[in-house]
């Protein structure tokens, strides 16, 4: 199940958040960094030994202070590379493997490449739930939190949501 909610990814009492950042870990967007400030100084001295990851990558450590359990890291830009819809579609299906490897049942995540590029927000938002439809197909995880921030956003992935669920069951 998909649920698309208003608030604050760092109240999530979920296994796992996944967290869009840069090459150099540093945050992309404001939830972004406050998952990072949330989870405590510790999690960033982990981040700071890994030093950078290539965009796509995704990788995972403990929430730190966070009601979570863990965080899972997703490079969605480099300094030097812009976010694009196929390096945010990369990198959130790298970090739902590794929610698979670790056998996650919970997810929350934000609305991780809305507004990239060219990209028209509706065309972004259906194809992030596309993935997140898929890897719940597979089975692992059961539940999933879309934590938008603003009125227009929960109304465009609720509307999504709804629609993807109904082609779904009419497929089966």
């Amino acid at each position: 199940m998909i649920r698309v909610v208003v608030g604050s990814l760092t109240d999530q009492a979920v296994e796992g958040v996944i967290r869009p950042v840069q090459s150099d870990f540093s945050p992309v967007s404001h939830a972004s960094r406050d998952l990072g400030i949330a989870a405590g100084e510790m999690i960033e001295d982990k981040l700071r030994r890994v030093g950078s990851l290539p965009i796509g990558g995704a990788v995972m450590t403990p929430a730190g202070e966070l009601p979570c359990d863990f965080l899972i890291h997703v490079v969605v830009s480099a300094a030097d590379e812009p976010q694009t819809a196929a390096t945010v579609r990369k990198a959130v299906g790298n970090a739902l493997r590794r929610a698979s490897d670790m056998g996650l049942s919970s997810l929350a995540l934000p609305p991780i490449g809305i507004g990239v590029g060219m990209t028209e927000p509706e065309d972004a938002a259906r194809g992030l739930c596309e993935l997140l439809f898929d890897h719940l197909d597979e089975g692992e995880t059961r539940d999933m939190i879309l934590m938008v921030s603003s009125p227009y956003e929960e109304e465009m992935f609720a509307r999504i949501v709804e629609e993807l669920s109904g082609e779904r069951e009419s497929a089966e």
